[in-house]
């Protein structure tokens, strides 16, 4: 018998079915060995060398792990085709004693019969040069997440954390912030002059006067222009015809991905990471069983193999025809700092349409799924063709502009439609016009407007901007995303991003003093070198060293500086039970809580409740529900009679009970529904 390793137990069932019975799959759940999570676990003095533990939750794993091994003819680590998944498979070698030249490494982009079968011809040895790169990763992000944390807890507040890339991420949203706030509105007044021809009506704005560019900014100047502007005829004085034509744009990448998904189905990162996860390990269809049914999605290529690529033409043809695919393949380079690891994010098969499989689906894993296979289907499409024509048009001593855009021929967009952004581009169709002709015009208008600030980053915006300047990597999106929000440094308007308090202090204190390291030139910087290591076999330890050496003073000199961004103690009308002078409230480690105010002669302390919001009633004792963050920032519902009552809920909770199985009933996508089986209240 053959033992298969892989990460994820999701896999298992989805890969055996490719396997055959001569192979028994095994699941890690993840890493098995990681840093110690109550000490540094690097030794400084012998060139940061980490000190692997196995985790504390893998222990029984690891020697169920072990018995199976044992009893296996071959031993084959199938964890993720990254870097990441390469570290963990040197981890399994390692906690089973493999020897470094066992070829027991094998890889797939996507799960599927040829893929796995070709995998398991092709086994190697597991790459050092990319475990390498991880360590280094992990042994920086230990390093600053580590030792400057707890800086930021002493000079600002409790349970805050610093991340080598997080708190570039979160400086990036501050900055565009107090980009936003420092912006001051001009006001400006356009004119534009509705013209008509035959029943057509069409816009043209002006643009110049006296042959010079211009533009209104009060509105005395331009109600006298719209006013002089009445008595005038409007002549066309040149046209410009012009053909353009659109390319069709890239196959996803874990980039791309996350900015299409919420900027056009309204998912967050998060739920955007969830949903790919389980279309690329396998979900459940009808008539199938399990099956995957995108390749890998941790990726910043644009690449497609050959076979992929055909399959795609060949599928588009049939659809729409001969003349919606070019001659050749459409080929997309990749990005400068692109790792270019593996393929592209695509489906496994184009023969299964999100059509088909819709019934199977759950929406959000829907909704991908038909953006991925839209957006690889247009990939290997025609341009569309647009015919455009410009016309300048002249009243006595002021110039306008019209201009009119029309599809000639769809190509790639019969497919897919890339997005336009919040305010789309308004496009005009102008009627036949003639260099030469006369116009009337049947009204003339100015209006007030004022030029606006800059967009506050979206989560996909943030992530455009994070891969643009090369800080982060694929894998580190959603995660970083993730952490900042559960942080609460950063909140959500609707789809912006928002610095809090919290997370503006700490982008101050980070700024005072790190301020050569935390940002995005250096962060990029540091990406790059880890790069190396994995593709110029580099050495981590005098990458790690070399940031260490900077890094060790600038924590010494923010640690001896008396400069504090801490909250100051706020003084209650509580009075302390012991002595009688008034409780403050303060922050601590665990949160907020009260302290007399005749410390240290009195050290009373007493528990601080806030105020939460009610949020539904407790369907086993009547009680309030209310909201409340657990350790890892995710938002729960729990009753206010707790300890007496130990009911809580990830779901608001109408205080009813399921009149088919007596469960509670939730509140979920804004429907009442029980929390255990299909009922739903209409």
């Amino acid at each position: 018998m053959n033992l298969v390793i892989i990460e994820a137990p999701a896999k298992r069932e989805t890969l055996k079915k490719y396997l055959g019975s001569g192979y028994d799959v095994f699941a890690t759940k993840g890493h098995i060995r990681d840093l110690p999570t109550k000490s540094f676990g690097l030794d400084v003095n012998k060139h940061f060398e980490p000190r692997y533990e196995i985790m504390a939750d893998k222990k029984a794993l690891i020697s169920e792990l072990k018995s199976k091994a044992q009893k296996s003819d071959n031993v084959l680590i199938a964890t993720d085709p990254d870097r990441e998944g390469e570290a963990i498979a040197w981890h399994i070698a390692e906690v089973l004693g493999m020897s470094k030249s066992d070829k027991c490494r094998i890889q797939f982009n996507e799960i599927s019969q040829k893929a796995v079968q070709n995998a398991l011809k092709s086994p190697r040895q597991i790459n050092e040069d990319l475990v390498n790169a991880q360590q280094a990763r992990r042994v920086l992000d230990r390093i600053v997440g580590y030792k400057l944390s707890p800086i930021l807890c002493k000079k600002i507040g409790p349970r805050l954390s610093a991340g080598r890339v997080q708190s570039v991420a979160l400086k990036l949203v501050v900055d565009r912030e107090k980009e936003i706030e420092a912006f001051k509105p001009e006001e400006y007044w356009p004119v534009t002059v509705m013209l008509q021809k035959n029943g057509d009506v069409f816009k043209a704005n002006l643009e110049k006067k006296n042959g010079k560019k211009f533009l209104p900014n009060k509105e005395e100047e331009a109600k006298a222009v719209t006013e002089e502007l009445k008595t005038k005829t409007f002549k066309i004085d040149k046209l410009k015809k012009t053909l353009t034509k659109s390319h069709a744009p890239a196959p996803f990448t874990t980039s791309t991905m996350q900015q299409d998904a919420l900027n056009k189905a309204g998912m967050s990162v998060k739920r955007t990471t969830q949903a790919a996860q389980q279309l690329y390990e396998g979900v459940e269809v009808a008539g199938e069983g399990k099956i995957a049914l995108i390749t890998y999605i941790r990726t910043d290529s644009t690449r497609v193999s050959t076979d992929a690529q055909n399959a795609c033409r060949e599928w588009a043809r049939k659809l729409y025809g001969d003349k919606f695919v070019p001659d050749k393949p459409n080929i997309y380079a990749a990005k400068a700092n692109a790792q270019d690891a593996h393929e592209a994010i695509r489906p496994i098969n184009m023969a299964i349409t999100p059509q088909m499989v819709k019934s199977s689906l759950s929406p959000d894993n829907y909704k991908l799924y038909k953006l991925i296979y839209e957006r690889f289907l247009a990939s290997q499409m025609s341009e569309a063709v647009y015919s455009g024509v410009t016309a300048s048009i002249t009243a006595d001593k002021y110039d306008f502009k019209a201009v009119g855009k029309t599809m000639e021929f769809a190509g790639y967009t019969a497919a897919y439609k890339e997005f336009e952004g919040d305010e789309k581009q308004e496009i005009s169709r102008l009627p036949q016009l003639e260099e030469g002709e006369v116009l009337s015009s049947k009204e003339v208008k100015t209006e007030q407007k004022f030029t606006k600030p800059p967009a506050r980053y979206t989560e996909a915006s943030l992530v455009k901007a994070m891969e643009e300047k090369g800080i982060g990597r694929p894998a580190t999106y959603a995660a970083t995303i993730m952490v900042i929000t559960s942080r609460q440094y950063v909140t959500k308007d609707g789809k912006s991003l928002i610095p809090t308090e919290l997370g503006r202090k700490v982008t101050e204190y980070l700024d005072k003093f790190f301020s050569s390291v935390i940002n995005v030139k250096f962060t990029a910087y540091m990406e790059n070198r880890l790069d190396d290591i994995a593709a110029k076999n580099d050495d981590w330890h005098d990458v790690v060293e070399s940031f260490w050496d900077g890094f060790s003073k600038l924590l010494s000199k923010s640690d001896a500086s008396s400069f504090s961004l801490k909250a100051e103690p706020v003084e209650t009308d509580i009075i302390c039970d012991k002595c009688g002078h008034k409780m403050l409230l303060r922050e601590g480690r665990y949160g907020k809580f009260l302290g007399c105010s005749n410390f240290p002669h009195c050290k009373n302390i007493m528990p601080y409740e806030e105020d939460k919001k009610v949020v539904g009633k407790c369907p086993e004792c009547g009680g309030d529900m209310v909201a409340r963050k657990s350790k890892k920032g995710k938002t729960f519902f729990s009753c206010s009679n707790y300890p007496e009552c130990k009911f809580m809920s990830w779901h608001p909770t109408t205080g009813e009970k399921c009149p088919n199985c007596n469960s509670p009933l939730i509140i979920k996508f804004k429907k009442v529904v029980c929390s255990n089986c299909d009922y739903k209240q209409q």
